[in-house]
């Protein structure tokens, strides 16, 4: 399962920069990309803001 990012992200790139497997995007709100993502859970980790949790 992917992890996903809400609205609580402020764009701070700390998830991107953490990421393996390079799956997460920039923009207003980062994206990751279901389709790379590894599950790993380390952009959660990461995130000051909590923003990123397990995709449903």
């Amino acid at each position: 399962m992917a992890y996903k990012i809400s609205e609580d992200c402020v764009a701070c790139g700390t998830c991107q920069g953490e990421c393996p497997a390079g799956a997460i995007s920039e923009g207003d709100i980062y994206k990751i990309d279901p389709n790379v993502c590894l599950d790993c859970g380390t952009c959660a980790d990461a995130c000051p803001m909590g923003a990123i949790s397990p995709a449903e």
